[in-house]
C-alpha cells in the first residue's frame, strides 16, 4: 500500500472519530464546569471574608506611613497574601507624624531596611488575637488551654540574632541564650531551634483587675501617656479588633521601637556600668562565658558567607535567671505570656560604695570574693517574676524577700523592656545574707568553716533572716583546725582528728550551741554579766551554756577547767554577733563524772545522792558513768545530805530511820527497789530547767513509772530567780541557786533543799 493510499484510509478513519470525541469532550468540560462549581461553592474564598492585613491597613485610608514602611521592610508580600496568621500593633499617620517630630528619623526615606524590618516585626505578634483574647494565657502544660485574664505579654516575630560581642579571647560573633542556664549544662543549655523572639508588653483592664493593678502601676512607666484599658507599651489603643484575612489590627496612637533586652539595655547603660561588670564577669570568679556552638556557627556562616565561629552568652546557672534570656522559664511554651524578670540594677556610686564596705571587707579585690557571694549579691537584685510598681513589699526574689525599695525615693530610673521590668536605683537591695548575723560568718574568709556548718545543719535558713531576732558565737577556722576538725573539699566531708565516724553529729551539736534564739537571745545581749542560757532553737531542747564577765562555759569547757573568751562583738540587723577564741565543746563524759566532782568527800552536799546514784547498778551504768537508758536531755535535781537523811528517815530510803544515815549498797531487793524509785523520781526526763523564769509552770515527767508504765511528775515552777517543785503529795523542794546549773552532757545538775516523795 502506497503512502497516498494509507492517509486517504488514515484521514476517513479520523473524520468518522471526530463527532464523537466531540461529544466526550464536551461533556468532559461540562462535568469540570459543574465540579469547578461545587468546589468555588465549598472551598472558594467567602464573600464576606476581610482582605490580607496590607489590604485592609490601605482601605482605611490612615495607615499610608505604616504601608511604606512595611514596602521597605519586606514585609508586603506577607502581610498581603493572606501568609501567616499575625496580629499586627499597626501605628496610624498621626502616630508617625509625632515620631518624626520627635526627632529620631525625618521620614520613611531616612529609616534603613534592617530597621524598618525590626520595626514591623516588633508590631507583629504570632497568631491572631481579639482584644478580648490578649490578656488570657495559652497555657500549654498539661494541656491546659486557655486561662482568663493572666496573660500581659505576647512573643513578636522580631529577634537579634548574632551581634558581635568581645570574650576573653577578643572580638566574637556571640548569640544571647534563649533559656537559663543549668549546671549540667555543656551549651549553656541554648536550643537551636529557638530564636530567642522578643516580647511586646501590653496593658489591658481584665489582668489589672485580676492582678489588683491601677492605672498608677501603667502610668509609673508611662507618666505622660493616658491608661485607657488597652495600652501598648506607651501607646493607647484607639482602634481594637480590624478584622483581617490573615490575622487582627489593632490600631495604636503612637510608633513602637523594638525594645532592648534586660542584657542590652545594662550593656549600653554608662549608669549601671559598676554592676554590669559584676553581672558580667569572664575571668576569675566568672559570671558569663561564651560557648561555642556548632549549629549556630553553620546557621551564620550560610547566611554571612563567613567563617567566623558563633559562641554562645551564657550566664552563670548560679544566677536566679539569664538577662539576655527573652524566653522566661519556658516551662510551658507561652509561659511568657504571663510572666517576665525583673531587674533592680543600682547606680555606679551606690555599686561602688557597697562593694567597697561590704563585698571587700574581708578581700583585696572582687577576684578575691567567692563566686557563691557575688552571685548572691546579684541575685538580691535578680527577681524571676514580674514586679509591678505597687507590688514591691509583696513580690520576694530567689531568697524570699521583697524588694526593699520606695518607688518614689529609692528608683530613678523605671522600663518596661522585651524580656522583663527594669529599675534602676540609687541605692542596692539590703539582702538580709549580706546585713544578718549570718553575714559575719559568711563574708568572713576565717570562719569559713562555720559558714559551711550553718549551711548544712540549716541554721542559715533561720539566723540569716532579718526577721529573726537572734545571737550568735563565731569561732574561727583556725581554732577548731587546733581543735582537730577539718574539711575535705573535695568530698565534702568533715572529719575530727582525721576520722569523719561521728563527726556530723558531734559538729551539729558544736554549731546549735552557737546560737540563741528568743528570750534566750535577749538573755545573750549582755555578756558582761552572768547568766546561764539555753542554746538553739527556743522552743525546744538544748545545750545550756554559763557566762560571767564575757567568758563563757558550756559543758565540754567546764570539764577541761577552761573558758572561751569574746574577742569582740558586733551588731547585725537581726543580733549580736560574738567572736569567742575556743570551741563550743559538750562533755564527752557521762553525768557520772560531773556528780564524782561536785561529791568529793562528805562534805559535800551533793554527796549522799552520788553514793545512792552509783551503786544503784539497775539506774547507773558504772563503765559509762551514766543513768541508765538516759540519752537525750535531762535534769537531775540532787536532794541535799540533810533532805536524804528524811528521806530515810521517813521510810523513802535504806538506812537508819532514827539517825537517818543511808544505807548505799545494801544487797536487800526491796532497799534496792526504794533507792531505784527514789533516785528515778528525781531526775526529769526529756527536759532540761534551770531557774530562768522562761517556762511556764508545768509538770513535767520524771524516769520513774509505774507497773502499767505511767510516768510520774512533778510540777517545776520556774521564776526568774528561783525554781520550786511540787510532787505529787504537794511538797515543796527549792533549788539552791548558790550550788546549782552546773553542766554536763545535755543535762543541768541542780541541788534542792528537799526530797521530792512519789507516793
Amino acid at each position: 500500500m502506497n503512502t497516498l493510499i494509507f492517509k486517504n484510509k488514515l484521514n476517513h478513519k479520523c473524520a468518522m472519530l471526530k463527532p464523537n470525541a466531540f461529544v466526550v469532550l464536551l461533556m468532559m468540560v461540562l462535568s469540570f464546569g459543574c465540579k469547578k462549581k461545587e468546589w468555588d461553592a465549598f472551598y472558594g474564598r467567602p464573600d464576606d471574608l476581610a482582605p490580607p492585613i496590607y489590604q485592609v491597613l490601605e482601605q482605611r485610608g490612615n495607615f499610608t506611613t505604616l504601608l511604606q514602611l512595611i514596602d521597605k521592610s519586606g514585609y508586603k508580600q506577607t502581610l498581603n497574601t493572606g501568609a501567616g496568621y499575625w496580629t499586627f500593633f499597626a501605628p496610624n499617620d498621626a502616630a508617625f507624624d509625632a515620631y518624626f517630630k520627635s526627632g529620631k528619623f525625618s521620614g520613611v526615606a531616612a529609616i534603613d531596611s534592617s530597621t524598618a524590618r525590626a520595626m514591623v516585626q516588633y508590631m507583629l505578634i504570632y497568631n491572631k488575637f481579639s482584644s478580648s483574647r490578649l490578656d488570657d494565657y495559652q497555657a500549654s502544660e498539661n494541656n491546659t488551654g486557655w486561662t482568663e485574664n493572666e496573660a500581659f505579654r505576647r512573643r513578636t516575630a522580631y529577634y537579634t540574632g548574632f551581634y558581635h560581642d568581645e570574650s576573653t579571647q577578643g572580638p566574637i560573633v556571640a548569640i544571647a541564650d534563649n533559656r537559663n542556664n543549668i549546671s549540667t549544662s555543656l551549651t549553656g543549655n541554648y536550643v537551636p531551634s529557638d530564636y530567642n523572639n522578643k516580647y511586646i508588653t501590653y496593658f489591658k483592664d481584665n489582668y489589672f483587675s485580676n492582678a489588683t493593678l491601677t492605672a498608677a502601676d501603667y502610668n509609673y512607666f508611662y507618666p505622660k501617656s493616658n491608661y485607657t484599658g488597652f495600652n501598648v507599651l506607651g501607646a493607647s489603643v484607639v482602634t481594637p479588633d480590624i478584622d483581617a484575612e490573615n490575622g487582627m489590627i489593632h490600631e495604636i496612637d503612637q510608633v513602637i521601637d523594638p525594645l532592648p533586652s534586660i542584657d542590652e539595655y545594662l550593656k549600653t547603660n554608662p549608669n549601671y556600668s559598676s554592676f554590669w561588670k559584676i553581672l558580667n564577669r569572664l575571668n576569675t570568679n566568672n559570671t558569663v562565658q561564651y560557648i561555642y556552638n556548632e549549629e549556630a556557627t553553620q546557621r551564620y556562616q550560610i547566611l554571612s558567607k563567613s567563617s567566623d565561629k558563633v559562641y554562645v552568652k551564657a550566664y552563670s546557672a548560679l544566677l536566679s535567671y539569664s538577662p539576655n534570656n527573652e524566653n522566661f522559664l519556658k516551662e510551658g511554651d507561652n509561659d511568657g505570656q504571663k510572666d517576665c524578670w525583673t531587674m533592680f540594677a543600682p547606680t555606679n556610686s551606690a555599686v561602688d560604695n557597697y562593694v567597697q564596705h561590704t563585698l571587700l571587707r574581708y578581700y583585696p579585690s572582687l577576684d578575691s570574693v567567692p563566686l557563691e557571694i557575688i552571685t548572691d549579691f546579684l541575685n538580691a537584685h535578680m527577681f524571676p517574676t514580674v514586679v509591678w510598681p505597687s507590688k514591691f513589699s509583696m513580690t520576694v526574689n530567689s531568697f524570699s524577700e521583697p524588694a526593699r525599695f520606695d518607688p518614689i525615693s529609692d528608683v530613678v530610673d523605671r522600663k518596661v523592656l522585651s524580656n522583663g521590668f527594669f529599675y534602676g536605683t540609687n541605692k542596692v537591695e539590703q539582702a538580709d545574707i549580706f546585713s544578718t548575723v549570718f553575714s559575719e560568718a559568711y563574708l568572713n574568709p576565717k570562719y569559713t568553716f562555720m559558714t559551711r556548718l550553718f549551711e548544712s545543719s540549716g541554721l542559715s535558713l533561720l539566723i540569716g533572716k532579718s526577721n529573726i531576732p537572734v545571737n550568735i558565737l563565731l569561732i574561727p577556722d583556725a581554732v577548731f583546725a587546733q581543735a582537730g576538725f577539718t574539711y575535705n573539699a573535695s568530698s565534702e566531708e568533715f572529719k575530727y582528728n582525721g576520722s569523719t565516724n561521728g563527726v556530723p553529729d558531734r559538729l551539729e551539736r558544736i554549731i546549735r550551741t552557737c546560737v540563741f534564739f528568743g528570750n534566750y537571745k535577749n538573755e545573750m545581749d549582755d555578756l558582761s554579766g552572768s547568766g546561764i542560757v539555753k542554746s538553739g532553737d527556743a522552743d525546744n531542747e538544748g545545750e545550756y551554756i554559763k557566762f560571767n564577765n564575757n567568758e563563757i562555759w558550756t559543758s565540754g569547757l567546764e570539764d577541761a577547767g577552761i573558758a572561751a573568751h569574746v574577742d569582740s562583738s558586733k551588731t547585725a540587723t537581726n543580733g549580736k554577733v560574738y567572736y569567742v577564741d575556743q570551741v563550743l565543746s559538750y562533755s564527752d563524759n557521762g553525768v557520772g563524772y560531773q556528780l564524782s566532782n561536785l561529791a568529793p568527800d562528805e562534805s559535800s552536799s551533793f554527796y549522799y545522792f552520788w553514793q545512792l546514784l552509783k551503786n544503784a547498778s539497775s539506774v547507773f551504768n558504772v563503765s559509762t558513768n551514766s543513768i541508765i537508758g538516759n540519752t537525750g536531755f535531762s535534769t537531775l535535781f540532787v536532794p541535799t545530805n540533810e533532805a536524804i537523811r528524811s528521806a530515810v528517815m521517813d521510810g523513802y530510803l535504806p538506812g537508819d530511820k532514827l539517825t537517818g544515815e543511808p544505807k548505799f549498797n545494801s544487797t536487800n531487793v526491796n532497799d534496792m527497789e526504794l533507792v531505784r524509785k527514789f533516785l528515778q523520781y528525781h531526775i526529769l526526763a526529756s527536759h532540761t530547767a534551770v531557774v530562768d523564769g522562761n517556762t511556764d509552770p508545768a509538770k513535767y515527767d520524771t524516769d520513774l513509772k509505774d507497773d502499767l508504765g505511767t510516768t510520774y511528775q512533778i510540777k517545776v515552777q520556774n521564776d526568774k530567780d528561783a525554781m520550786t517543785l511540787t510532787d505529787d503529795y504537794n511538797r515543796t523542794a527549792h533549788v539552791i541557786v548558790a550550788q546549782s546549773n552546773h553542766l554536763a552532757s545535755r543535762c543541768v545538775i541542780h541541788l534542792i533543799d528537799n526530797y521530792l516523795k512519789y507516793n
